[in-house]
């Protein structure tokens, strides 16, 4: 199973007694799912039960979408109303207007109809219930091809994601190369500075071994590749995993930032500090690319 991106587009349509209902859906990135639909007016009663649907196929990202209600060449879908009252109030003030300022009043029914408000297409009384069937079918169009698109862009994060982990990999495997060096040449180091400085110390000395001991301690990042490992482990387990992994995976880069950051806090070594900064730059694309993951 894939990993499933959040970004796509998806779009549907059917027909009913005379009216073609048109859905487009797009989602983006988001931590958690937004749905915003924008609907006829006459179809609002239906928002709670589309919003259902999307709710059931989706688990993150912000969803977009648009119903539109076209009528079908030849069909009567609707009713042509006409404000009566309205029409005589824009009569009236414009004829008071016309004689205030002295023109003629030529005004036409063609002139009232395109008045705001005065003509309008009114819907039938059981619209929503009678246009149900369109729009589930439709709408169910589009959140199929939405969610195939997000699949199929989830394909290609997957393909990258595992690439740049790979090349995390690496970075940890030569870190872990590098630390069985580190105590020998700080031994080494600082067997050369006090020589410098003229300062004789048999190299079994006990103020030599105790120093040697605490550097160890110090630098010792063995529990840390540790982690490095287990949470390797776990990001191949969640590439396969069927449910949203989006959220685990964004937490496990913040793990596994924290344990590189303390390698290169601890290992006081110029490798290892090269292999650092490698690893958190690839670390922070690996991260980029994850904000888009379901």
């Amino acid at each position: 199973m894939a990993l499933t991106s959040m970004t796509g587009y998806g779009r549907g349509e059917s027909s009913v007694g005379g009216l073609r209902v048109e859905i487009e859906l797009s989602s983006v990135n988001r931590k958690q799912l937004d749905i915003r639909l924008n609907l006829p007016r006459q179809l609002g009663s239906l928002e709670s039960r589309l919003h259902g649907m999307v709710h059931k196929a989706l688990s993150r990202g912000q969803v977009s979408g648009v119903l539109r209600i076209t009528t079908v060449a030849g069909e009567q879908a609707a009713e042509a109303r006409v404000d009566e009252k309205l029409a005589r109030q824009y009569l009236r003030r414009l004829r008071q207007t016309a004689r205030k300022l002295g023109v003629d009043d030529q005004l036409t029914a063609v002139d009232l109809a395109r008045m705001p408000g005065v003509l309008s297409c009114e819907a039938r009384q059981d619209e929503p219930a009678r246009m149900w069937p369109a729009v589930r079918k439709a709408l169910q169009q589009a959140v199929e091809g939405l969610v195939a698109m997000r699949e199929h862009e989830g394909g290609a994060l997957e393909s990258d994601i595992v690439r740049r982990l790979a090349r995390l990999k690496k970075h940890r495997e030569s870190i872990g190369v590098r630390v069985p060096l580190l105590v020998k040449r700080y031994r080494k180091s600082l067997l050369k500075r006090l020589k410098e400085a003229e300062i004789e110390l048999g190299r079994n000395d006990p103020a030599l071994i105790k120093d040697l001991a605490l550097f160890a301690e110090r630098s010792d990042i063995t529990e840390e590749l540790v982690r490095l490992d287990s949470h390797f482990a776990q990001f191949e387990k969640l590439v396969h995993d069927s449910k949203p992994v989006g959220r685990t995976m964004d937490f496990l880069c913040q793990e596994m930032f924290r344990e590189i950051n303390t390698i290169g806090s601890k290992a006081a070594d110029t490798v290892v500090a090269r292999h650092v900064i490698q690893f958190k730059a690839g670390l922070e694309a690996v991260r980029e690319q994850i904000q888009n993951v379901e």
